[in-house]
């Protein structure tokens, strides 16, 4: 990946590579922010590097002991605890990502909270991830509004104390001008029973979507190029895979999936890179050279969908020498 990428990369592609222990150089996501801060905000940064915990931490953890830390300005955490953040300076642009397993919701509970909204300090919760303009899930997949996406501690308060994400990734966008003030969360999770929109903490995997009756659409996101094994499909109506060929696509049916490929978050900006209009069982594989891969179901509520794949990252040899089922020309600016 050439050095010029590498300023250019996404803040998710940057905390997910750390669990391989990869670093990568950040650029700032795109919530509302005074340009004055940004240079504070590299700053903390260059001292203060992300760490994302595994399920090896989680093992070590004795009993039913919760598990305690401090947050940091800007931070990335993937287990249930108690996290305390405390300003020792003017902290004005921070940000945690929280991350669970496919299959958990996750729950952000205040604690304690010192914050001081009228000199423009502020707490917010954001249901999913949004960076540089482009949220996961998308508007269209999403349940809620956007304007329900959003949960202002500075206009709810201690009212609502405890606020539960749609899917296995939320965040906290917050601002504290005083030293010495700060906010305790507890963070824990809760089973999903149909998980519908994910993003993979991992880049190799296993997964099963499952829509039962519902009119809605549901990604699966993996943040790594990779190797697409479909080996069941089932949408409750014949039998086949089609490369996107024309724009129709799937569109006149009204349940399918949609392969999806690119650079940034948002399912609905990334480009369709094959259809999968019938029931089939595999297997198919496709090898998609992106950034970001999305396996998407677009479900009518008139069925039961269901969709069963494996995921492997792609090794630097297979990017470099592409064959077989490959889809890598969209991608090519980004390897």
């Amino acid at each position: 990946m050439a050095p010029t990428f590498k300023l250019q990369c996404h803040f998710i592609l940057i905390c997910l590579m750390a669990l391989r222990g990869e670093s990568r150089y950040l650029e700032v996501s795109d919530y509302p922010v005074d340009p004055s801060h940004l240079p504070v905000l590299r700053e903390a940064v260059d001292h203060d590097p992300f760490l994302l915990f595994s399920a090896n931490l989680k093992r070590e953890l004795p009993g039913e002991q919760l598990y305690r830390r401090a947050m940091r300005c800007l931070d990335m955490l993937s287990l249930q605890g108690q996290f305390t953040f405390t300003a020792d300076r003017p902290q004005l642009h921070c940000a945690a990502f929280f991350i669970a397993e496919p299959e958990e919701f996750i729950t952000i509970h205040y604690e304690l909270v010192s914050i001081d909204c009228e000199s423009g300090d502020f707490l917010k919760v954001f249901d999913g991830w949004i960076l540089k303009g482009e949220k996961f899930p998308s508007s269209q997949d999403h349940p809620l509004p956007m304007t329900e996406r959003y949960i202002d501690f500075c206009e709810s308060g201690l009212s609502r104390r405890s606020v539960r994400s749609s899917q296995n990734v939320a965040m906290i966008f917050f601002r504290v001008h005083e030293p010495g003030n700060g906010f305790t969360l507890t963070i824990k999770t809760d089973p999903n029973l149909f998980p519908c929109n994910v993003i993979s903490q991992t880049p190799n995997g296993r997964f099963t979507l499952v829509v039962p009756h519902k009119h809605r659409n549901c990604s699966f996101s993996i943040i790594y190029p990779v190797v697409i094994k479909i080996s069941d499909l089932t949408l409750g109506h014949l039998n086949g895979l089609q490369l996107k060929k024309s724009s129709a696509g799937c569109v006149g049916i009204g349940d399918f999936v949609e392969l999806l490929g690119g650079t940034g978050l948002d399912p609905s900006k990334m480009m369709p890179l094959a259809d999968l209009c019938y029931p089939f069982h595999g297997p198919a594989q496709m090898k998609i050279g992106c950034d970001n891969t999305v396996v998407r179901m677009v479900s009518s509520g008139k069925h039961v969908n269901r969709v069963t794949f494996e995921y492997r990252q792609l090794e630097p040899y297979e990017l470099e020498n592409p064959n077989g089922n490959s889809i890598q020309e969209f991608c090519l600016s980004t390897l």
